[in-house]
């Protein structure tokens, strides 16, 4: 075998190599729920490629915030993941989504919107300045207070619900999202 046909096969079978451990041009950014998260994309062009936020998809084309979400913001969005969602009693979902309840899921849904790119460096310096606490102003209209407990941020909604943040600074084009675990009741 000559020369350069060793260097060429060897090149193949390291480019495959690379290729099955994952190794891909998407990697340089954040995955959410199995996709990539374009920093060129809006909120809502992200979420709907993450198979962990079907729900939370459906559920704000429902409350039609599509074109909210889609403009230029900007917006910071706790994202509770499917699994979130499936927390909350059996049928909630399913009952809010129907026409006749926009409103209150709307006002669930903006519950977890505020106003502004706030990365986890600021909600962090928010809480370190708040003296180990933080109160965020939400689309809704309501608060959330965002809390350290060691190295995880947690957020307390109006009801006393905590939800922790899994997965921080998803930066897109119009703001920027967290992954909760747990739905955020205004």
């Amino acid at each position: 075998m000559s020369p350069s046909l060793t260097r060429s096969l060897i090149a193949a079978a390291l480019l495959t190599a690379v290729a099955g451990a994952g190794y891909t041009k998407a990697m340089k950014y954040p995955m959410v729920g199995g996709a990539a998260m374009y920093p060129t994309k809006t909120i809502v062009d992200n979420a709907v490629n993450s198979k962990d936020h079907t729900t939370l998809v459906a559920a704000v084309k429902a409350a039609g915030l599509v074109d909210t979400l889609s403009s230029p913001g900007p917006f910071t969005v706790f994202a509770p993941t499917n699994a979130a969602f499936a927390k909350l009693p059996a049928g909630t979902v399913d009952t809010l989504v129907k026409p006749e309840n926009k409103e209150t899921l709307t006002s669930i849904l903006t519950y977890h919107v505020v106003p502004g790119r706030m990365s986890s460096a600021d909600l962090w310096a928010a809480v370190k300045k708040g003296g180990g606490k933080a109160t965020l102003t939400t689309a809704q209209g309501g608060t959330l207070t965002a809390q350290a407990d060691g190295k995880t941020l947690w957020l307390i909604d109006a009801k006393g619900g905590k939800s922790k943040v899994t997965q921080s600074d998803v930066f897109q084009s119009n703001g920027v999202i967290h992954v909760v675990d747990t739905v955020l009741m205004p």
